[in-house]
């Protein structure tokens, strides 16, 4: 586009006459030609502070490209200063950033929704750049992150969840550890109970045989019989070292010592 005293030049239907690439003629100090890039061009701007819907500030990188649309009402809106045009398309950007993020909760935010939203957001600063005489092409994020206060705050919210949880499983653990213990318990003493009582119903049997063994071997010879426990009996308490037996001689347990010693008693020699 070319200026002429300050004033755009226009075309005979009044519009603002365009230039394309070529040779082309100006009056000096009169006329001023305007140039400018109608290429794609890129907005990386920093980290914006967009609130959710339940108040929580989250740090939102994203991109945008853009071209312009309309050179005149481009440069009546910007000046044709590309710093300007980025200037005022993000001031948009954020305004319908927030607009969308306003109306959704933190999940659904950084959820698959991400795609929905920024085709609304394009959409919505589409509208409005159109007064900027500029197109937007494409919106992406780039990334979502939380404040520290906020991510000190989600963080202790999960850590508080997962200790509900473990203490859940740490209980739920306990009682079965218990019940297994207590059923391990009864079945012991259940089988020691039933130990016991065949060791006693076998001990009796045992009795019983051994008194039947007893009553016959004494029936048969009663004093062998009787000299045979005794002699048990003296190598049992004999046999042990140290054994005291404070007993008078005549007791009835020395009987066969007595029998023992008498006939096998050495007489002094005579002179």
């Amino acid at each position: 586009m070319t200026l002429y005293l300050g004033q755009l030049v226009k075309s005979r239907d009044g519009k603002a006459k365009i230039d394309n690439p070529g040779l082309h003629f100006k009056i000096p100090f009169l006329s001023k030609a305007l140039k400018f890039d109608v290429r794609i061009q890129n907005i990386d701007a920093e980290s914006s502070r967009i609130p959710t819907d339940e108040q929580k500030y989250l740090l939102v990188d994203y991109y945008a490209k853009w071209r312009i649309d309309n050179l005149p009402l481009y440069y009546t809106r910007t000046g044709g200063l590309p710093q300007r045009a980025t200037l005022l398309l993000t001031q948009k950007i954020n305004d319908a950033l927030r607009a969308a993020f306003g109306k959704r909760s933190l999940k659904e935010v950084v959820s698959a929704e991400r795609t929905d939203i920024m085709s609304i957001i394009k959409k919505t600063v589409n509208q409005s750049a159109n007064d900027l005489g500029i197109h937007v092409v494409d919106t992406r994020i780039k990334g979502i992150d939380l404040l520290q206060q906020v991510q000190d705050s989600v963080y202790q919210r999960m850590r508080t969840k997962r200790e509900q949880v473990a203490t859940k499983y740490r209980y739920q653990g306990k009682a079965e550890a218990e019940k297994i213990r207590a059923e391990a318990d009864a079945k012991a003493r259940i089988s020691i109970a039933t130990a016991q009582t065949l060791a006693q119903e076998t001990r009796a049997s045992g009795d019983l045989k051994a008194s039947k063994l007893y009553t016959i071997a004494y029936s048969q010879n009663a004093s062998f019989y009787s000299f045979y426990r005794s002699l048990r009996a003296y190598k049992q308490i004999l046999a042990k070292q140290g054994t005291i037996m404070v007993l008078k001689p005549s007791n009835e347990f020395f009987k066969y010592l007595r029998l023992t010693t008498h006939k096998h008693k050495v007489k002094p020699p005579t002179s």
